[in-house]
């Protein structure tokens, strides 16, 4: 079994998990009471957190984690690594993930964002010396984002109740998404031979402690200046997946990008 699958299961188990506990019971510990006040209903229903206690609870145990644990590390990268190295190891991570942006945008029914996104990816990868060099920016094809939660998202799904897991805030489609996005790694079908753990656990390590090194300043700022830190956080994501979800459905390019249009329109094939 690849730790693709043994990943993906893991993430479903600990999503219905959550859901399973949370529904099961009313406890105070695990799930909001409903409240009656009108003002103070429409604000539970707004925020779409009834599991808000123990989201909390997760919500304070990852801030721990991050405080004794992720943050010293990513300082010391940020410190130890110039700008200019880690932008260029951010451009491959970023290179890396875009094959499962790619199928996320077949599967939303986007035939031109998935053209670009390969046009892209087989740049970087080639000329961009495996993604450390974003020449695809340069030449007009920047990277966008799509995950599995958005795609659901555009067919229509609802986004189910947030929740905040491990790995962050999210919700029962979101992380649902997550792990099916594991499946379209290419990554993770590396045979075992190949060093397949150690790839996996070192790329994921890296990939988390760069991308805290990229928020150090403003996650800093919020934990100094929000009133609310886990409401300013729930708030900030549902209000960012509305708003890619929106940009993926409102996308309606033509398929065929417009300089090769033109370029056809000059220079159509010979007849034969």
């Amino acid at each position: 079994m690849s730790l693709c699958h043994v990943f993906s299961k893991k993430v479903y188990r600990l999503v219905c998990l959550f859901t399973s506990l949370a529904s099961a019971t009313g406890c105070s510990a695990i799930k909001a009471p409903v409240p009656k006040d009108p003002a103070a209903l429409a604000d539970y229903k707004a925020a779409n957190d009834p599991y808000e206690p123990l989201n909390r609870k997760l919500f304070n145990l990852t801030l721990k984690f991050d405080k004794y644990t992720l943050k010293p590390m990513a300082k010391a990268y940020r410190w130890a690594v110039p700008h200019v190295v880690r932008n260029s190891l951010g451009n491959m991570i970023t290179t890396m993930y875009e094959p499962q942006v790619f199928f996320n945008d077949v599967g939303a029914g986007k035939p031109r964002r998935a053209g670009d996104l390969f046009a892209r990816w087989c740049i970087n990868m080639t000329v961009g010396l495996g993604g450390l060099i974003d020449v695809a920016k340069m030449v007009g094809f920047p990277h966008h984002v799509n995950d599995a939660g958005l795609t659901f998202a555009n067919w229509g799904i609802s986004p189910g109740p947030y929740l905040f897991l491990p790995m962050g805030p999210s919700s029962v489609r979101d992380g649902l998404g997550y792990a099916v996005d594991q499946l379209f790694s290419p990554w993770n079908y590396v045979p075992r031979g190949y060093g397949l753990i150690s790839f996996n656990w070192a790329y994921n390590s890296f990939g988390m402690i760069h991308g805290r090194s990229e928020h150090l300043d403003e996650l800093d700022a919020l934990e100094r200046d929000s009133l609310d830190p886990y409401a300013t956080i729930r708030s900030a994501y549902q209000q960012m997946r509305k708003a890619e979800a929106a940009a993926i459905r409102n996308d309606h390019r033509a398929t065929v990008p417009a300089w090769y249009y033109h370029w056809y329109q000059r220079h159509p094939p010979h007849p034969h």
